[in-house]
């Protein structure tokens, strides 16, 4: 599923297209994609409109237009977006197809867990992405407020908790193995166990390098990191190279090293 980085690259896509007016939509035939907002309303909406920019928030789109209308989107499994020329055919997974004088702007998905909602807010983007939680990068991503959520979910395997959009907006699952193997912990540690200042300073620093290498051009992020590996049928860790363990932990996958990163109680191994 695309994390922090991932959607940052595909919000990217549509900018050759910003200032330029929407002269035609192609919306797909399938009801679950548009299940927060009909199609016939962004066929009514949108031709006429400007295309102003997309941001993004974690997992989250927003694609702005004038006249104070706005799409706010999420990739889902497989998600994307992406551009064509003008004269685009829709394909079958092309759900939305938004068509100016030089380009056609596509969301395309082929699982249909993706999904978007038009919003009509004039001044400024809807109420409901103001009040999203605070991004890792953000100034109110503090350690105070990570020490409370700590606390409060202190029983909770790490991983698991990293995972919690509430808290951790963008994080998902190769970006929460990853800040458990820079901190040489395992998994399925207590929350409570983790060193706060410590957890946000790792967050923060895969955050940044993930943005400045995927979310730019799709490149990979450094070797020493898990997540080059982490892929690999009989992958092995970049520290130690022991062969990396793979299991589920509460419905999802967990990838870490069995040196580095030792089972609550014991200590890791020193590289």
């Amino acid at each position: 599923m695309p994390e922090l980085a991932e959607v940052a690259y595909y919000a990217r896509q549509w900018d050759p297209a910003i200032g330029q007016k929407i002269l035609g939509i192609h919306t797909g035939p399938k009801p679950r994609f548009f299940r927060h907002t009909p199609a016939t309303a962004f066929r009514k909406a949108l031709p006429g409109t400007t295309y102003r920019g997309a941001r993004t928030h974690g997992k989250n789109l927003l694609l702005e237009f004038s006249d104070g209308l706005w799409i706010t989107g999420h990739l889902g499994m497989t998600g994307e977006l992406l551009t064509a020329p003008a004269d685009h055919e829709p394909t079958a997974h092309d759900h939305l197809v938004l068509q100016t004088h030089t380009t056609s702007l596509i969301f395309r998905d082929f699982r249909m867990f993706g999904s978007v909602r038009l919003d009509e807010s004039p001044d400024g983007p809807p109420p409901d992405w103001q009040a999203l939680p605070p991004e890792v990068l953000s100034p109110a991503f503090t350690t105070e407020r990570l020490t409370g959520a700590l606390q409060r979910h202190a029983r909770t395997p790490l991983k698991t908790f990293l995972l919690d959009q509430a808290w951790f907006p963008g994080i998902g699952n190769w970006m929460a193995d990853e800040a458990c193997f820079q901190l040489r912990l395992h998994p399925a540690t207590p929350t409570g166990n983790a060193d706060p200042a410590a957890l946000r300073r790792t967050l923060r620093a895969i955050c940044r390098k993930s943005l400045q290498t995927i979310a730019i051009d799709w490149s990979d992020p450094p070797a020493s990191w898990l997540m080059r590996h982490r892929w690999k049928v009989g992958g092995d860790c970049p520290r130690c190279h022991t062969p990396l363990t793979r299991e589920t932990l509460r419905g999802r996958t967990a990838c870490w090293c069995p040196t580095c990163q030792k089972p609550p109680g014991k200590k890791p191994a020193k590289s």
